[in-house]
């Protein structure tokens, strides 16, 4: 798959989806427009949740043939990558604050043929990003503390999406900035001017149906 910085994806969260009936919920965002399907990936450590593992993504893969998105909120990453990408995972992103050696890690991602990103928790700096920016195909902002769906946007989130925005332009790097964390129809236009690109978006769009109004609404709304 190709990640396109020039355009607006939105990446539905299936943390804030009905668990009973994942494979309906997957094909209503689809139908509703969708790019991405995001799926948060816990293990009760690394953040104090626990979702699903391979087995259950694999099962998931026959639902839509959009690309799988696996944020892993996990503390030993290197371990899961290939089982995620065997289930049929296209894009894994790991926490740059996850113990072990990353660049090891993003180029495990890649040599198994999936997209490679690293995601910032709210208070983490961006300085540790500027010696591993060739081994990345998208940066994933934390825009909430990971670990649960449904919470508040963190304001200072703008500032360090125009900072980040900022360091790829002056190191040449158009790398796509992913966002999560309390994104929706009502700050889509600020978030994109700031520079993100991919939009997860969970309760927002699960949340108040029907999906495909919500969707074509942060559309409309992002600016490029």
């Amino acid at each position: 798959m190709t990640i396109d910085p020039n355009n607006v994806s939105i990446a539905p969260s299936l943390l804030s989806s009905d668990f009973s009936r994942l494979c309906e919920e997957i094909a209503k965002v689809d139908r509703g427009g969708a790019d991405i399907i995001h799926l948060d990936i816990m293990d009760g450590h690394f953040v104090p949740n626990i979702t699903f593992g391979p087995p259950v993504v694999a099962k998931l893969r026959s639902c839509t043939d959009l690309p799988f998105d696996a944020h892993l909120m996990i503390e030993n990453p290197d371990q899961f990558i290939e089982p995620f990408i065997d289930a049929g995972v296209d894009m894994i992103s790991v926490h740059l604050e996850a113990p072990g050696h990353l660049q090891r890690t993003l180029s495990l991602i890649r040599d198994k043929g999936a997209k490679a990103g690293v995601v910032l928790n709210p208070a983490t700096s961006m300085e540790g990003l500027r010696y591993i920016l060739d081994d990345l195909d998208f940066i994933l902002i934390m825009s909430v503390n990971p670990g649960f769906g449904g919470q508040t946007f963190i304001p200072s989130t703008i500032q360090k999406l125009q900072d980040l925005s900022n360091m790829l332009y002056e190191a040449k790097k158009p790398i796509p900035i992913q966002l999560d964390g309390g994104v929706g129809p009502e700050n889509v236009a600020e978030v994109t001017s700031a520079g993100a690109r991919i939009l997860v978006a969970g309760s927002a769009i699960f949340g108040n149906p029907p999906y495909e109004e919500v969707i074509r609404r942060m559309r409309e709304a992002a600016v490029v």
